[in-house]
């Protein structure tokens, strides 16, 4: 076990609480032996030794890391604290909770959506495989036809997302994956939540569906430059869809300029 951190040490935390400093601190050390995964952390005996402080400090700064999905504490035989991986669920709902009382726009949304999408659809052009297009394909196939009703309109809307989604599963990138993914969840639980479905917008719909089956036709031939292209303008048009959807369901007008 590597030499006790010191009290002196621990306090340049700054104005986190000693606990929170403790934690910290595991987290270093966790990364300085490269802990994985499954594998277990010192007994608290040890982490009391090593860390120089009270038992009750070594606790919180374990139950933080558990709140935060770092580790897992196990009882019985075989027992002990575990180095824990965040799952990316886990990680989106906790990122999720903190844009909770932010009220996002469609705007705040569609800026990320118009930055980050064409990239990734130039990224994978002419490197899925059969079996990927085809799941691509599907989700497109579930959309065929227009709405008739609000629900089937929001059915629709949650597909064309899951279309996005299942793109950015698609990414050896996995920062890139997980904030795509993450901003399609969000557009997700913004459009149910304010009930952007309704009415339902026939123009979105066969845009949406255009530039997707446009988008399919660039990644199977391998066109970087027309993946992005497409995607780009899918974003674009379909920012300028929601946001006239968004402000006519919350009866608010448009600004005279339009689109930013």
């Amino acid at each position: 076990m590597p030499p006790a951190t010191t009290r002196s040490e621990l306090r340049n935390g700054g104005r986190r609480s000693r606990p929170q400093q403790v934690a910290e601190a595991i987290k270093d050390w966790v990364m300085e032996r490269g802990l994985q995964p499954g594998d277990r952390l010192p007994s608290e005996a040890d982490l009391i030794e090593r860390f120089a402080m009270a038992k009750g400090t070594i606790r919180e700064a374990v139950r933080i890391l558990e709140a935060q999905g770092l580790v897992k504490s196990r009882t019985g035989p075989g027992g002990g604290v575990f180095v824990h991986q965040v799952s990316e669920d886990r990680a989106a709902a906790l990122l999720g909770n903190y844009f909770y009382f932010r009220q996002l726009s469609i705007d705040d949304i569609y800026t990320v959506r118009e930055a980050l999408e064409p990239e990734l659809a130039a990224s994978l052009a002419g490197r899925l495989d059969a079996g990927q297009m085809a799941a691509l394909e599907a989700v497109v196939a579930r959309y065929a036809e227009p709405a008739r009703t609000p629900e089937e309109e929001r059915a629709q809307h949650l597909d064309s997302l899951r279309f996005h989604a299942l793109l950015a599963e698609m990414s050896g990138n996995a920062l890139l994956r997980f904030l795509i993914r993450f901003t399609a969840n969000m557009l997700s639980d913004v459009t149910v939540s304010r009930q952007l479905y309704a009415p339902p917008n026939p123009e979105l719909w066969k845009s949406g569906r255009d530039y997707q089956s446009r988008l399919l036709a660039a990644l199977r031939s391998g066109d970087r430059d027309g993946a992005r292209a497409v995607m780009a303008a899918h974003m674009r048009n379909a920012h300028r869809l929601m946001r006239a959807q968004e402000a006519a369901v919350t009866r608010r007008f448009l600004p005279e300029d339009g689109m930013i």
